[in-house]
């Protein structure tokens, strides 16, 4: 009996229900948009500043897609070109107008994608489509990625070097969104302007051992400056190889080579002799050289001086681009693991030149610590990237960056410590 008064309930609102639907409209539709339709096409609603027909659109004029007075509102457009690039764009508060923010790229295809609502709040669309031409008078921007393809160590930096210099922030800012670096596994990294036409690009830490990392412009077509468009560039592909990292102790003569962290090897070194004393912090290995030829001029000794000297060098791993190398050194092997002897390389016997040299490739890093010598710099001498704190090398992006005084090198190599 208790369940009675329920079931009369639920009977009743039965009945009633059915009395509605059956009343001339059909439950949950209007007679002139039913729910359950596509939404209308919203062509007569809609008004597009582009070209029509056969006709380009000029990459220069921003493109705006406006809603007729009165006949609703539009709620958003999404635009793309072939390649599946967005283009930003702004939608004003009242619905009735879209525009571009960017430009557009020279010689693509477009796709517009319209959302909009009647007057009653009833679903339309629009797709559009259309080319854009190119500029008759222009300049490209060739990007060359480098290093070659190949397998390099933790320490290695991607670079871009630009066909043409960029100045301008807003114009940096452009070539800087268009040069994607993505690794597996993902890191956080990001470019630094070395100059109007270098880029460096680093992670925040080194790179994960047997990390890929690949490079790639996304600027073809892209305005980037007056008469000045993206080229197409050929993507870079890179394998990273173990993480081997050397420290030198030019104070305790000794370099302590590690692999992923362990402890592999344990050499006695020379370093340089006061004057000519090596320099402080992290470097890249630029390259290897079985033989290489030394001489006191390149470094600016005068022939004859005391000082001079003229060698031959075997098992020489370079470190900066004004002779800087880890390499054999026969004549000073009773002084290596007691004194530092050299002109400013790090000097060791022939067999674990040799070992070094082998067990070593291009972006392992070598670290000196504890010498008197001046600090590595950050660029222009080798790739002393990692001299740069995590906060310093966002400033030298234009995206990322801020303007502030940089702390001096002394202070960043301070903060420095060996990162086996």
């Amino acid at each position: 009996m208790s369940h009675t008064p329920r079931t009369r309930t639920v009977l009743s609102c039965s009945l009633l229900v059915v009395a509605l639907c059956v009343g001339g409209t059909a439950c949950g539709e209007t007679d002139d948009h039913p729910l359950s339709a596509k939404p209308y096409d919203a062509a007569r609603q809609i008004v597009f500043s582009g070209p029509s027909g056969n006709q380009k659109a000029d990459p220069d004029k921003p493109l705006e897609v406006t809603s007729k007075g009165g006949e609703g509102r539009i709620t958003d457009v999404t635009a793309t070109d072939a390649v599946g690039r967005y283009v930003a764009g702004e939608l004003s508060a009242d619905g009735t107008r879209w525009h571009t923010t960017v430009p557009l790229a020279a010689a693509a295809h477009y796709t517009l994608r319209v959302s909009a609502e009647d007057k009653e709040g009833a679903p339309g669309n629009k797709v559009i489509t259309f080319d854009t031409g190119t500029p008759k008078e222009k300049n490209t921007l060739e990007v060359g990625f480098g290093p070659d393809e190949g397998t390099y160590g933790v320490g290695q930096p991607v670079i871009a070097e630009l066909s043409e210099p960029v100045k301008d922030k807003a114009s940096r800012r452009i070539v800087e969104r268009g040069l994607k670096v993505e690794s597996k596994p993902v890191v956080e990294g990001s470019w630094y302007w070395v100059d109007d036409q270098t880029l460096h690009y680093r992670p925040k830490e080194y790179w994960p051992a047997d990390a890929k990392v690949t490079a790639r412009s996304n600027l073809k077509g892209i305005k980037i400056a007056d008469r000045l468009w993206g080229d197409e560039t050929k993507p870079l592909n890179l394998t990273i190889g173990d993480r081997i990292v050397a420290v030198t102790d030019a104070a305790a003569h000794v370099m302590t080579v590690y692999r992923n962290g362990e402890e592999i090897n344990e050499i006695p070194v020379t370093t340089g002799k006061p004057g000519y004393e090596t320099r402080n912090g992290v470097k890249v290995i630029l390259g290897k050289e079985y033989f290489v030829r030394m001489r006191g001029t390149s470094i600016g000794i005068a022939s004859g001086s005391s000082d001079s000297y003229d060698l031959p060098v075997y098992w020489a791993t370079r470190v900066t681009w004004s002779g800087e190398y880890v390499h054999a050194a026969p004549w000073s092997v009773g002084s290596q693991g007691a004194a530092n002897v050299s002109h400013g390389c790090t000097g060791m016997s022939t067999g674990n030149a040799a070992w070094f040299f082998e067990t070593v490739k291009e972006g392992d890093l070598v670290q000196v610590i504890n010498s008197n010598g001046e600090d590595m710099d950050a660029f222009g001498n080798g790739y002393g990237d990692w001299n740069l704190d995590w906060g310093d090398w966002e400033e030298g992006s234009s995206i990322l960056g801020k303007p502030s005084e940089r702390r001096p090198p002394a202070a960043q190599i301070a903060r420095l410590r060996p990162q086996v």
